[in-house]
């Protein structure tokens, strides 16, 4: 299973990323979960700020490209193995970045990749 974090979280069941959490941990996925208020959904805590972690396998994006730039450091400092792109959030100075860093990129959708397997 891929350790992935869950960056732009929420605990709103109408936004995408409340799905991806529910999805991932139903796969056995472990989640690691930042937004902009602590919660807790599926049995993940959504924490504020850059909380360290390690051995984060993928990167999954729910932030607009604007918002992405306070966590370029972050991202990039985590060394996952790739970052996903979700919808809306694609960010071509970010993928430059990722790329430079040997950081597998993918423009897809989270959800489409785990409901056809190729998460």
């Amino acid at each position: 299973m891929k350790k992935t974090l869950v960056l732009g979280a929420s605990d709103n069941p109408d936004r995408v990323s409340y799905e991806a959490i529910r999805r991932l941990t139903s796969k056995g996925h472990e989640v690691v979960a930042v937004g902009l208020r602590e919660a807790n959904i599926f049995g993940v805590d959504i924490q504020k700020g850059l909380p360290p972690t390690e051995d984060v396998d993928t990167i999954t994006l729910y932030l607009n490209p604007e918002r992405q730039k306070d966590y370029y450091d972050y991202i990039l400092g985590l060394h996952p193995k790739r970052i996903i792109f979700n919808p809306g959030t694609e960010n071509f100075e970010l993928v430059r970045m990722a790329k430079e860093k040997g950081i597998e990129v993918e423009i897809a959708c989270t959800l489409v990749m785990l409901s056809v397997g190729v998460y």
